[in-house]
């Protein structure tokens, strides 16, 4: 599965260590020096790790509480480094998940790597949208049904294109089949968090038992595929 992080720091040290554990893991790596470029990145698309240099770039502590509230990076896994002028405590306050302290041994980093790789790659799949067209059903407060296609899908929801040209807002009830020799169906409510007459974005807000463990499997066959072709 192929992670995208954001690195935060001018630490060569640290790049390198940083590079040696999530490179070999495939993951693709994004560098910044400075907090205000990095902040402002964060601003403007999601990344499934950061790893924040708090005390050796200017900004980095606070640079934390801007990414953490950023729209895109709410659920991100973020790693904060410190180098003995931010507290682990104040660091975790800021929204950092994970804190480590420079000199960084080797199996210290290879433990909190051994954490944090399986975090990044559920949110991965949380947010990745894989393409797909696949009929979807849905209803409004009313009970009306409406048909769609699904034009992508993540673990948290996805997007459709309309059949028929409608307005809609709130919370609806999705249906649809997962693809399989024995088609899964798949039942949940979500939000819609943006539309048009001809397009909704959704996000799941409750998927009925069963169901979630059949997306993730059904996600998990999609990333397989994905790699495949690549």
């Amino acid at each position: 599965m192929a992670l995208d992080c954001l690195v935060v720091t001018c630490d060569s040290t640290l790049l390198g260590q940083i590079k040696a554990h999530l490179g070999a893991r495939g993951a693709s790596l994004n560098l910044r020096q400075d907090a205000t470029s990095a902040i402002e990145l964060t601003s403007r698309r999601h990344w499934d790790g950061l790893i924040i240099d708090c005390d050796d770039v200017a900004g980095g502590s606070q640079a934390i509480a801007d990414m953490r509230n950023s729209r895109s990076n709410q659920q991100t896994l973020i790693i904060a480094v410190l180098n003995g002028s931010t507290s682990a405590e104040k660091a975790l306050e800021l929204g950092a998940n994970v804190v480590l302290s420079k000199p960084i041994g080797a199996s210290r980093l290879c433990g909190v790597m051994d954490i944090a790789v399986p975090k990044m790659e559920r949110e991965h799949r949380r947010y990745f949208r894989y393409d797909i067209d696949l009929p979807v059903w849905f209803q409004n407060h009313l009970g009306q049904s409406f048909n769609a296609r699904m034009k992508n899908v993540s673990e948290g929801g996805m997007a459709i294109r309309l059949v028929y040209p409608v307005h809609l807002k709130g919370v609806v009830p999705v249906d649809f089949d997962i693809p399989s020799i024995e088609p899964r169906p798949f039942h949940a409510k979500a939000d819609i968090v943006w539309g048009d007459a001809f397009a909704m974005g959704l996000r799941f807000l409750h998927i009925e038992k069963g169901c979630e463990l059949a997306l993730q499997s059904w996600l998990s066959a999609l990333e397989s595929q994905s790699q495949f072709r690549t």
